[in-house]
């Protein structure tokens, strides 16, 4: 028989269902309950990674793994102590699921589908009588003395000795009220992870040309960064465009996401080098005609489109070639720039900077320092990485470390 003591985690999504089976395994007469607003659960697991899932990154180093987040990571520095990537590995696996590294260290499970990860946060649901109520929108919470008084907008209420929140982030700031009126701090929410439009451009032409390694930085600001770039019909996307996003949100929000972009699109090689490989093709290639192939590991297109650029006619023969137009050719190959206007979200992989100010909560059990019995967990915090796995851990992190507290304190005071 369970007793009288109750938790309830209010949203279904990954930290949602991580923190509700965990407190549930590890205090079984607590009763456990989620309530999502939805009529669907683990969402966002389901589409994220392209269906997927890309549970968490294959970096075992403390030291470098909460390197990886743009906001709230000394606050994760001290979680990752407790539970980290390799936690979360073994916790799958002891659950027969196995998470399988690839080379860029992401980690997926081995059936290369998110519906394996949803059937186990399921299953485990099931195994621990964790209870699901869905459609129910929770908008406002009572401490009364000892326990929670919930309301949802249906006018249904619940009662709770324990509330932890997994909502995630809320694009607009009033969609934090409900949580305000608790007297916490938000942090005013801003897109992270999005891609960058330009308005009518010829590149456009390009439009499905990827290029391996380029070094990408806002124009003015200390923020850049390395990586895989696709050139889009609307813009740029790539896994170095979205980590940029990230690290510049809060900037670029300010900006009204109009700022300029510059792109090397040959970083292994310094100024100089450059400009002597470039030298020397007019000695040892003089003949040739510079448009007759790409001297560079991207597509010939993309070259012609660079000479285009600074009106150099692919015709004309490198033998040819002045030093001005060497000098335009390194300065288009090194410092290109695009002026971006506005941004799209990344598919499915929308991340919130900003949420519950993480003075106010303990890094130690995720606890409201205000309110007794209240936790956070996942997105709602003010905490967000790049992409590649790092939002899905720190979801299971701070879930973890919710549940183990809850789980703690309701067994003492039983």
């Amino acid at each position: 028989m369970r007793n009288s003591k109750s938790l309830i985690v209010i949203g279904g999504g990954a930290a949602g269902f991580f923190c509700a089976v965990n407190t549930a395994r590890m205090n079984p007469d607590l009763r456990v309950m989620i309530v999502e607003k939805s009529d669907k659960v683990l969402s966002k697991v389901k589409i994220s990674g392209g269906g997927r899932c890309n549970v968490t990154h294959a970096c075992f180093e403390l030291n470098q793994f909460f390197q990886y987040y743009p906001r709230g990571a000394q606050f994760l520095k001290k979680c990752f102590h407790w539970f980290n990537a390799k936690h979360t590995v073994e916790w799958f696996k002891e659950r027969h699921v196995n998470l399988i590294a690839e080379p860029d260290g992401r980690m997926f499970s081995d059936t290369n589908t998110s519906q394996t990860i949803i059937d186990c946060l399921l299953g485990e649901a099931k195994r621990y009588e964790v209870n699901l109520l869905l459609k129910t929108n929770i908008i406002k919470i009572l401490p009364v003395k000892n326990y929670f008084k919930l309301t949802a907008v249906n006018g249904k209420e619940m009662v709770a000795d324990y509330v932890c929140i997994t909502t995630g982030g809320f694009p607009k700031l009033l969609q934090w009220n409900w949580l305000a009126n608790l007297g916490h701090t938000i942090v005013p929410p801003v897109p992270s992870l999005f891609t960058f439009n330009l308005s009518s451009h010829p590149i456009h032409e390009l439009t499905g040309i990827s290029i391996p390694a380029v070094a990408i930085k806002i124009n003015g600001t200390k923020w850049k960064q390395t990586g895989p770039l696709l050139i889009t019909h609307f813009g740029f996307s790539g896994p170095a465009i979205l980590k940029l996003s990230a690290w510049g949100a809060r900037y670029l929000a300010e900006k009204n996401y109009v700022f300029d972009l510059l792109i090397n699109w040959i970083p292994e090689m310094n100024e100089q080098v450059l400009r002597n490989t470039l030298n020397g093709f007019r000695m040892n290639a003089s003949r040739q005609m510079i448009g007759s192939k790409c001297y560079f590991s991207f597509p010939l297109r993309l070259w012609l489109y660079f000479l285009e650029q600074i009106h150099l006619s692919p015709q004309k023969k490198w033998a040819d070639i002045s030093n001005h137009q060497i000098n335009q050719l390194v300065l288009k190959l090194q410092q290109d720039k695009y002026t971006i206007q506005g941004k799209t979200t990344f598919k499915d992989e929308f991340v919130t900077a900003g949420g519950i100010d993480l003075s106010e909560v303990d890094a130690n059990t995720l606890a409201s320092k205000k309110i007794p019995h209240l936790f956070f967990a996942g997105e709602v915090l003010d905490i967000d990485g790049i992409t590649g796995g790092f939002n899905f851990q720190s979801a299971w992190t701070t879930a973890f470390m919710a549940a183990k507290a809850i789980a703690a304190d309701s067994s003492a005071s039983a």
